[in-house]
């Protein structure tokens, strides 16, 4: 084929593309499509606003009932051509539990995250993730894991946070919450995990190596999710950029953990990774250490980011809402006046312990508000195994993947009202004021996923959350550092790009409960 020839094929081959693109994009009820790029400069031009970009899509075809849309790329930037986003509760019921078996993580996803985490729980699909899910239910549901995390909590509570934050009030100097509270939640899912707590939250805030490279690897894991499969691959295989750091990090983590099974394996506690040594495979073999590793590695995963993160949103939406600190303080003086008596001093010697946690419903509900609306896993994504319909009429061709939006749910006004937006935590509390109520729909609050993937951990991250931030709540008072931005990092989980900072400043334990406890 001589040279001119060759330019009229190329010439010819992608001017049917434009055409066959562009007539498939002008179906679409999604953002604008350009030739041959389709939707990829939105995307691009909204990579540091991403989730609110698709919930303003989504809102726009909420009008015509579909809380659906699709976004159309060209075949280069992730090997297919249509992306379904969707917000819609009937969809993602069907998605997660009506044709579950037609929705797994698929191979886009399990292949970007396959080098950090394995075939864990959260990277795996059929019977290696039901036999985890299986294991790992049997253990959550145990009392012994409950008072497990109760003691690993109140312990970074006690001998550290306290302190640290005392110490900030009486140097007024500024912290960044979400530093102190993803040490805090590290150092308790370590401890919880493998017995072995890596002390990250203390005075001196130290560098560890373990934490660092962990954060070091879901960072770079996550930047293969953003660029084509090949790409990726060609930089594991040269060894540079991302890829050279995430090796790097995935072989200090794996040694951390192999360190970690040794020690257990010697000296087995009431963690879960002695736990897991107790249990067999569906072929009745014991779990090797290559597979404990990312067992273990995925609940550390799981419990450090997301309880965090969702604390950080909830003490920067109580700074902005003092009426809601006010009212949660006030519950909390009920209770310790019940339990602890008058004398407001021992109100503050130790945490809250389980019963007086559960009586604490305004503070269950704001926590569940701050969820609603700052999920912290805000998108998730499946791969269409086969064609399929969802019930709004949407067709997902086979091998697409279809992406449901959990940020966006909480922001639907066909789903919430019209105040969807604001924060306001008595839509969670029963009529007569007694009970914390779930939606009717649970397909509504998806911050714990759903249908057979739901969060095994729901009730310990409930636990963990009510605990911190009630230990803060009645101790101190939060001020946000003047001028300081609070935005969203582009990320799996829900960062904040610049951390929370925020004055503190000691409570006066007299206010608590008088309707003069906020500032």
């Amino acid at each position: 084929m001589d040279t001119l020839t060759l330019f009229y094929f190329l010439v010819l081959a992608t001017s049917a593309y434009a055409i066959w693109f562009w007539f498939l994009a002008m179906s679409l009820t999604g953002p604008k499509v350009w030739p041959l790029l389709g939707s990829l400069p939105g995307l691009i031009s909204n990579r540091s606003r991403m989730h609110d970009w698709i919930a303003s899509n989504l809102k726009r075809t909420a009008s015509l009932t579909y809380q659906t849309t699709t976004l159309a790329l060209p075949f280069f930037a992730r090997g297919q051509c249509l992306v379904t986003v969707t917000c819609n509760p009937k969809n993602m019921e069907h998605i997660l539990r009506s044709r579950f078996d037609n929705y797994p993580k698929g191979p886009i996803w399990q292949a970007a995250f396959h080098d950090l985490l394995g075939q864990g729980i959260f990277n795996s699909d059929g019977e290696t993730w039901l036999t985890q899910r299986k294991t790992a239910a049997l253990e959550f549901t145990t009392r012994t894991l409950r008072q497990a995390m109760a003691r690993w909590v109140n312990r970074s509570i006690k001998l550290r946070l306290w302190r640290i934050l005392a110490k900030a009030s009486d140097d007024n100097v500024h912290v960044d919450l979400q530093d102190l509270l993803l040490r805090l939640t590290f150092d308790n899912i370590c401890g919880l995990t493998f017995g072995k707590d890596p002390e990250t939250l203390s005075p001196e805030l130290p560098d560890n190596r373990f934490a660092s490279a962990f954060d070091s690897a879901t960072e770079s894991t996550l930047q293969r999710m953003l660029y084509p499969e090949f790409l990726w691959r060609l930089k594991k295989l040269l060894g540079f950029g991302t890829e050279a750091t995430l090796k790097k990090s995935i072989q200090v983590v794996d040694n951390y953990m192999t360190d970690a099974i040794t020690a257990r394996k010697q000296a087995p506690s009431d963690d879960l990774l002695s736990r897991f040594f107790k249990k067999r495979d569906s072929n009745g073999n014991s779990y090797p250490s290559s597979v404990l590793r990312r067992i273990a590695l995925n609940f550390v995963l799981a419990g450090r980011d997301t309880s965090s993160v969702a604390l950080s949103w909830f003490f920067h939406l109580i700074m902005k809402n003092p009426r809601v600190e006010s009212k949660i303080l006030s519950e909390i003086s009920t209770v310790l006046k019940e339990t602890r008596g008058e004398d407001r001093s021992t109100w503050i010697e130790e945490p809250l312990n389980f019963e007086e946690l559960e009586k604490l419903i305004y503070l269950k509900a704001a926590l569940a508000e701050t969820l609603r609306l700052y999920p912290s896993v805000p998108e998730d994504s499946k791969y269409a195994v086969s064609s399929d319909t969802l019930p709004d009429g949407t067709v997902v061709p086979a091998g697409s993947t279809i992406t449901y939006s959990i940020y966006s749910v909480g922001r639907m006004k066909a789903i919430w009202g019209e105040d969807c937006t604001d924060f306001r935590p008595e839509r969670w509390i029963s009529l007569s004021g007694d009970r914390f109520e779930m939606p009717k729909d649970g397909y509504t609050f998806m911050a714990f996923n759903g249908g057979p993937r739901t969060c095994l951990g729901k009730d310990l991250a409930y636990l963990q959350m009510k605990t911190i931030a009630s230990s803060v709540l009645l101790r101190h008072q939060l001020e946000p550092v003047p001028g300081h931005r609070v935005e969203q990092k582009m990320s799996l989980t829900l960062f904040m790009k610049n951390g929370l900072r925020v004055y503190v400043s000691r409570r006066d334990l007299a206010t608590v409960g008088s309707g003069a406890a906020c500032h």
